[in-house]
């Protein structure tokens, strides 16, 4: 299915008609349509499968991958963060799932959660210099960090 492109005016959730969807919002927008997508009865997406990002230079796109067992249906949702910008509003408080698998991508890629619990390193150590999975991560064979 194509994606639907929502404008920064619409909140409301394009209707999902196929077992599976894929839409593409601006990032204002994410928390007000995550919480439609849990709470509509119609969608009733009870379940966050996971949330990964994937990093194109100039932005990094995040994807949260959604799914409805009542209704028998899924869902991956797609938006865009700068990569002068990583700050994107937490699911933690719609969605328990969200917490370590945001950790995880804040950790790996550096988008910072607005509104996170406990927004810390997952992975890696704490002071260790950057995210990994960046295209700007400079790759270096560093001692203190390989296990032995």
């Amino acid at each position: 299915m194509a994606a639907t492109k929502a404008s920064k005016k619409s909140v409301s959730v394009p209707k999902i008609t196929e077992e599976t969807a894929d839409i593409t919002i601006v990032k204002e927008k994410l928390k007000s349509v995550a919480k439609e997508l849990h709470e509509k009865e119609n969608l009733h997406f009870e379940h966050l499968s996971f949330i990964t990002a994937v990093d194109f230079g100039d932005y990094l796109e995040l994807i949260y991958q959604f799914y409805s067992y009542k209704r028998k249906h899924s869902l991956t949702l797609r938006t865009r963060v700068l990569t002068k910008d990583l700050v994107i509003d937490s699911l933690t408080s719609i969605w328990k799932a969200a917490d370590w698998q945001e950790r995880e991508v804040y950790d790996l890629f550096g988008v910072k959660f607005k509104g996170h619990p406990n927004l810390k390193r997952i992975l890696l150590a704490e002071d260790f210099p950057g995210h990994p999975l960046r295209k700007d991560f400079a790759c270096k064979n560093d001692e203190e960090y390989i296990l032995k």
